[in-house]
């Protein structure tokens, strides 16, 4: 008998949901360019789209909040002479912004508080050394304005953005399809033309590691995973479309651990890793669904996928800090569609309980840098700063618990006081001092007068000749013991008189309801008894009347 083992994992039943079109952007006027990009970057504040410009290069940035349909006369961040290729929010400040361009620059902008209000033309650092178009930059990853940059010059440039310097220069033998940087920013992986994989050393300028990738002479794309494995996408012999995971072997060359064929499709598959749950979406350029398989070990489980209509021309990914924790999202993607329309997308772990769920969000990357770009060029290395998700959940009414009095204090207390009314009187003739000294705190805690007005006499006893005189001192303990929530003039006794007699009274109002309840029955079952005593008579009239 063959046995079917599932394989076990939170993110098995991910799905995903767009949003409603009043909570999507509109009329935005997509570019058109064949280049190989994104077109899309969005961080916690701003979304970014590159935009078809009639001269020169432009792209539009929005505060986040702001949805719905995008004026045509929206302003935008136009400063490039040439189309805008490639775009990419800095991690460690959601204000500022990088572009790459076909003119051969890379600017750095500064997005004033609360998004644009003009067009913005000036920008804050131009980075000019490329010698031709600028295709990809991205953003160090725990070092502070540390950027590269990769142009059809086949040349890499680590920059010092806030001094405005390219501090390396590593000249790559083929044309650069994908580059990215490993966890720490120690390493820089990139994929060429050639079909060569290779890691870098982003100081030194030195190979560490390389090895050949996918077949197809078509575009590869990378992303380097938290324990420094690489995983790509890209195209066979026969264009299928593959997606691959690599590994250097550490003898300077880079070895394939898993090659799988997706599709006969020729679109471009642009791989986006979330370094937090180790999951890795797949989105295509020109495809209508977003794949997402897990990483786990020397393996790539495919997990499932999200399909619309409608093809995707650009996408981008939202950084984790800026997920809703309180829906269990764990990746949000705003894509881009043909007409004009920027449409959010959330990944949603479907979970049951409301609580915050610690095994979704482990601490993440926050905006605080590990180091300075001095430290980082000197040779430093250090992992991002990480902060907890659990800031952002908003825990349910229902959930808060409400301040409420701690009646377990007083309930003993009510007790006590019911029941020391009468023991008292049950003790009349009991004559020996010992009983009359052991009595509890919560019988001594009622006033002496109330109590003696309504208790009999009790006489008083002989003192015994060897019993040690009591001082009269010691009620003192006793009276500070009393608790501050009884009223010295509370009268128990009348209160007890009154509760007896509201009994008295609820038990004749139970004995009238009886009572009443008795005669409508017997009303009723009296007029069943008529109803029927005259449809038997209406029967017997027509037995008579048909005889």
């Amino acid at each position: 008998m063959s046995v079917r083992v599932v394989r076990h994992s939170k993110f098995r039943h991910v799905y995903g949901k767009a949003e409603k079109k009043d909570n999507c952007y509109e009329n935005i006027r997509i570019t058109k360019s064949g280049w190989d990009s994104q077109f899309c970057a969005v961080n916690p504040k701003y979304l970014a789209v590159i935009t078809e410009s009639g001269g020169g290069g432009s792209f539009l940035v929005l505060p986040l909040n702001k949805t719905g349909r995008v004026e045509m006369n929206s302003p935008q961040v136009v400063g490039h002479r040439g189309a805008v290729l490639d775009i990419a929010w800095c991690p460690h400040n959601d204000d500022v912004i990088a572009s790459a361009s076909e003119d051969c620059t890379v600017m750095v902008w500064t997005i004033p508080n609360g998004g644009l209000h003009t067009n913005l033309t000036e920008p804050a650092v131009v980075l000019m050394q490329h010698e031709r178009r600028v295709g990809l930059i991205q953003w160090h990853p725990s070092a502070f304005n540390v950027l590269l940059s990769a142009g059809s010059d086949n040349k890499i440039i680590v920059w010092d953005v806030g001094r405005g310097m390219a501090n390396v220069i590593i000249t790559m033998p083929a044309i650069i399809y994908s580059v990215a940087w490993n966890y720490n920013g120690s390493k820089i992986v990139t994929s060429c033309k050639d079909k060569y994989l290779r890691i870098l050393d982003p100081r030194t300028t030195a190979v560490i590691a390389e090895g050949k990738g996918h077949a197809g002479s078509k575009t590869s794309n990378l992303t380097v995973l938290k324990d420094g494995r690489i995983f790509t996408t890209g195209f066979s012999k026969m264009s299928d479309r593959q997606y691959g995971l690599w590994q250097d072997k550490g003898d300077g060359t880079i070895e394939n651990l898993v090659e799988e064929d997706i599709d006969q499709s020729n679109g471009v598959l642009f791989p986006m890793y979330d370094v937090d749950t180790g999951v890795v979406y797949i989105a295509g350029k020109g495809d209508s669904k977003i794949m997402y398989f897990e990483v786990e070990g020397d393996n790539v489980y495919y997990l499932n996928s999200y399909s619309s209509k409608d093809p995707q021309r650009g996408i981008g990914m939202m950084p984790k800090r800026g997920l809703d924790v309180n829906i269990c999202e764990v990746a949000r993607f705003y894509k881009l569609h043909q007409k004009g329309l920027c449409e959010p997308i959330s990944m949603i772990v479907p979970r049951k309980s409301e609580l915050f769920q610690d095994d979704l969000y482990p601490d993440t990357a926050s905006d605080v840098p590990a180091i300075t770009a001095e430290q980082f060029f000197s040779g430093m290395d250090a992992d991002p700063v990480l902060v907890t998700m659990k800031s952002g959940y908003k825990a349910p009414n229902n959930l808060i618990p409400a301040s409420k009095p701690n009646i377990l204090n007083k309930l003993p207390m009510k007790k006590a006081a019911v029941s020391g009314a009468v023991p008292q009187a049950k003790q009349e003739n009991v004559s020996h001092a010992p009983v009359v000294a052991a009595v509890t705190p919560a019988r001594e805690e009622k006033p002496a007068a109330s109590l003696q007005a309504h208790t009999p006499a009790r006489p008083t006893p002989a003192p015994a000749p060897a019993a040690t005189p009591v001082p009269t001192s010691a009620p003192a303990p006793q009276e500070s013991a009393l608790p501050p929530s009884l009223p010295e003039d509370l009268d128990v006794a009348a209160l007890l008189d009154e509760m007896r007699k509201l009994k008295i009274i609820v038990k004749k109002h139970e004995k009238r309801i009886l009572t009443l309840e008795k005669k409508i029955a017997e009303a009723e079952a009296e007029a069943d008894a008529e109803v029927e005593v005259e449809a038997n008579g209406e029967e017997e009239q027509e037995e008579q009347e048909e005889d």
